[in-house]
């Protein structure tokens, strides 16, 4: 199932995302500034190249002066060109940054909602294989697959109304990869000794038919590396993806019973207040950005704040934003919860930093009343 530490690594890696667009807006920003004062090659008249770098260095100066106010209004310019440059610049940078903002919460919402495809896409995985076994002549020697296709789970699974329908308003189809399905049952799952035993029963009960087909997705479709690689290739998130995906499958096989019909199961036991959870990740952590590169800029002093590692920074902002907006999550929470993210993408010292830097903010804002819990199992304001 879908975790809150599995949507704070989400949102982290969007956050981190959006400090490289920054970065990158901030230099196109500046080249446009400079691309102001080239020499206009068209112009029939003299150009001063000398007069048109000072004023670049001139704009360029008065844009790093000025760029972290979006409201920035520029009059000290020697000239009104300079001026308007500069606050032509100031506010293309700021455009930019809220196009980023928008488009990577897009992706990141997107790529949740993906999931539900991909789980649907997945269970679907277990019909298509019975619908192409169907077709197969078993060689000499090896029994059919007369048991599989006839799988009283995958029949469940194939009834389904709900999972149908879900297929086929789904993005992801195996239509096209019947080539890769056919591969994949005669490489890879026929050879699997368990099945083939499970082909030689007379007539399998309904419990034998349904461990055949947990075992296809626990030891075979979740675990074989070329299937796998073929998911990495249609997930850019695979590696993240795939135990969720895999206890959603697993979770809905184990809960079929004969003869009754199933719902797909959601993201989590309370996605609606997942959902906003992780909204809120994103979005507190960007509006509230400067305050807290200051907070924890004063609480690093000993450390440029220039160098401190890009994902350290964003787990920091995330994790102070966590602590002062979820009144119900209690702080040593929150902090073991980045240390254990830190440990998996950041660098060796960065949970030591992190875990140092988080104590140290928690306290200062619980004496200042920022962060109050209050809860089961928690004091108000403490």
């Amino acid at each position: 199932m879908l975790n809150r530490r599995t949507l704070r690594i989400k949102a982290m890696q969007s956050l981190f995302a959006y400090k490289h667009c920054k970065k990158a807006n901030y230099n196109l920003a500046l080249n446009q500034l400079s691309e102001a004062f080239l020499p206009d090659l068209n112009s029939m008249e003299v150009q001063d190249k000398k007069l048109l770098k000072e004023q670049d260095k001139e704009a360029v100066r008065l844009f790093k002066a000025h760029y972290k106010s979006k409201e920035a209004n520029v009059f000290e310019g020697s000239t009104p060109k300079i001026n308007e440059e500069v606050m032509s610049a100031i506010s293309f940078y700021y455009g930019q940054l809220d196009k980023d903002k928008r488009a990577l919460k897009e992706e990141m919402l997107k790529g949740v909602n993906q999931l539900l495809e991909q789980y649907v896409w997945a269970l679907y995985l277990i019909v298509e294989l019975s619908k192409i076994a169907a077709k197969e002549k078993p060689k000499k020697g090896t029994p059919p697959y007369t048991n599989f296709v006839r799988n009283k789970i995958i029949g469940i699974l194939v009834d389904n109304k709900e999972l149908e329908t879900a297929y086929i308003k789904s993005s992801y189809s195996w239509e096209e990869h019947e080539n890769d399905l056919r591969i994949w049952l005669k490489n890879i799952i026929k050879p699997a000794e368990r099945l083939d035993d499970y082909l030689r029963l007379e007539s399998p009960s309904f419990e034998e038919d349904k461990e055949i087909v947990q075992y296809l997705v626990k030891s075979i479709i979740f675990k074989n590396q070329t299937i796998n690689d073929f998911f990495e290739m249609n997930d850019l998130r695979w590696s993240e993806n795939k135990p969720i995906l895999k206890s959603l499958v697993t979770k809905t096989i184990k809960g079929l019973a004969e003869n009754e019909s199933f719902e797909l199961l959601e993201l989590s036991y309370n996605w609606d207040e997942d959902l906003a959870f992780f909204k809120t990740i994103y979005n507190t952590t960007l509006a509230e950005e400067d305050t807290y590169e200051e907070l924890i800029a004063s609480k690093s002093k000993n450390w440029d704040i220039d160098r401190i590692a890009s994902t350290d920074m964003v787990m920091l902002e995330m994790a102070i934003q966590e602590m002062i907006n979820f009144p119900s999550i209690p702080v040593k929470v929150t902090i073991n919860e980045y240390i254990e993210i830190c440990k998996r993408y950041s660098t060796p010292k960065s949970k030591q930093f992190v875990n140092g830097v988080l104590d140290v903010i928690a306290v200062d804002l619980q004496k200042q009343g920022v962060i109050k819990k209050s809860g089961r199992g928690l004091i108000d304001n403490k």
